[in-house]
């Protein structure tokens, strides 16, 4: 006799879902973006005893290196995501990047240790790069498959909230402690932070059921052996497709929010705090638009939405860095804020648009894979790239041509880009509402 009735409601156990996956996207996106700030602004001269410009070169490489790791973090929990479950891998990818994040802290300076120091700085971000690899497609699967077909834009787009509430939180943090005192050692207290976060995520995440889809998947009996093995030889098209359309989405928004301290302060003289302050205000406004571009993707199309912010970031590439140049207080952050809402016309409908491509007994190794490819393709060179032609032309207009160039690269992705029919998948009827008690049964078992 089923008990399903005594325990929570299938409502109830979707808003779970949302939070404990938009609660673990944050905590980790906190980490992995609180580098990319320190990259900017301190680990140059602390931990590469460079000058300015090599500095920063050598931080983004360090910076670069995480986002190499990120692939095979996708990779190897993408294999235990579609063979155990969604729920404990993403329990595993928690602790490993607040870990990782907590010791950064603690790590001492080159002044310190010597060569050792960015050694085992590099290291660290290494073991980053491979915790955020593997959370972004379990969060965004937890909370996707236990919505319905006709609400996964805006059920997915909740865990890519966590990017804004990571960017946001990351920098208010490093802003708090951005006084005389922060490279002396100011900036350890925003990595040690972690710590509090890491207990606040596993509190969150040990309490969620898995997700019906993939409970369905197990109880069949039909988990796949071998996830990547698999996802390669029979849809490898689509995880390219993944990569490359995404090439708009990450490229820009690194150049955005990370080259932008090198470039504000560095060339333009900017205040360091005002421009984190402008970084804030932008992440801030992203609470609202990615869920909104997501629920938009629900009611017009994925496709529709997501080629509009392509469009509109590859006509912003040269008046981005008009606004930016004026360095005039209101212009500038009118240039980071607008910026960041082309993207996340993008980043909104993304989560659905790669993962509706795969079929639910891969998904978390497909999708995983093909999105965070892209962190080698375009998201890590980024700020180099920026960097060297900045260094190598003294204009931006070089930088400008990039950004538009990675537009076209993903309006092509974009144009062959299909979702899975519901047909092709036995598993994705435990999502819908009607599915009744038995799938939720399932996940009951299952996690």
């Amino acid at each position: 006799m089923s008990n399903v009735g005594a325990g929570p409601s299938r409502g109830a156990l979707k808003r779970r879902a949302v939070v404990a996956s938009t609660v673990g996207t944050t905590i980790e996106w906190y980490d992995f973006f609180l580098y990319n700030t320190a990259s900017a602004l301190v680990f140059g001269p602390l931990f590469f005893n460079s000058s300015e410009a090599g500095g920063v070169l050598l931080a983004f490489s360090t910076q670069f290196v995480g986002f190499v790791a990120r692939p095979f973090g996708a990779a190897i929990f993408g294999h235990y995501g579609d063979r155990i479950g969604r729920k404990y891998s993403l329990v595993a990818t928690l602790l490993l990047m607040g870990g990782a994040t907590v010791l950064i802290g603690l790590l001492p300076t080159y002044a310190t240790i010597g060569i050792a120091a960015p050694i085992l700085l590099t290291l660290l971000r290494v073991v980053q790069g491979i915790g955020v690899g593997g959370e972004w497609g379990g969060s965004v699967l937890m909370a996707m498959e236990w919505g319905t077909r006709k609400q996964r834009g805006l059920m997915a787009a909740w865990p890519q909230v966590g990017v804004p509430l990571g960017l946001a939180s990351g920098t208010a943090v490093v802003y708090l402690f951005a006084g005389p005192g922060f490279l002396e050692g100011g900036w350890r207290w925003p990595f040690l932070a972690s710590a509090v976060l890491i207990v606040i995520g596993l509190y969150v995440r040990l309490k969620v059921l898995e997700s019906p889809a993939f409970a369905k998947v197990k109880s069949s009996g039909k988990v796949a052996k071998l996830p990547l093995v698999e996802t390669l030889k029979t849809q490898w098209k689509d995880v390219l497709r993944a990569m490359f359309v995404r090439t708009a989405e990450q490229a820009p928004f690194y150049i955005f929010t990370s080259f932008v301290l090198v470039y504000g302060v560095g060339e333009l003289k900017l205040p360091r705090t005002d421009l984190l302050l402008y970084l804030i205000i932008g992440a801030g406004i992203g609470l609202i638009s990615v869920p909104f571009f997501g629920w938009l993707s629900d009611v017009l199309g994925r496709r529709i939405v997501y080629g509009a912010g392509v469009v509109l970031t590859g006509l912003y590439a040269f008046p981005y860095f008009a606004l930016l140049n004026t360095a005039t207080g209101l212009l500038v952050l009118l240039s980071i804020v607008l910026g960041l809402i082309f993207h996340d016309m993008m980043y909104g409908p993304q989560a659905a648009l790669i993962s509706e491509s795969f079929g639910t007994g891969i998904r978390y190794t497909g999708a995983g894979l093909g999105y965070q490819l892209a962190s080698i393709t375009a998201g890590g060179p980024a700020p180099l790239i920026a960097t060297a032609i900045l260094a190598g032309t003294g204009t931006t207009t070089g930088i400008s041509l990039y950004i538009i160039g990675c537009c076209v690269v993903s309006l092509v992705a974009l144009a062959f880009m299909h979702p899975r029919p519901p047909e092709a998948d036995e598993f994705d009827a435990a999502s819908e509402d009607d599915a009744g008690d038995a799938a939720i049964e399932d996940a009951a078992r299952a996690g």
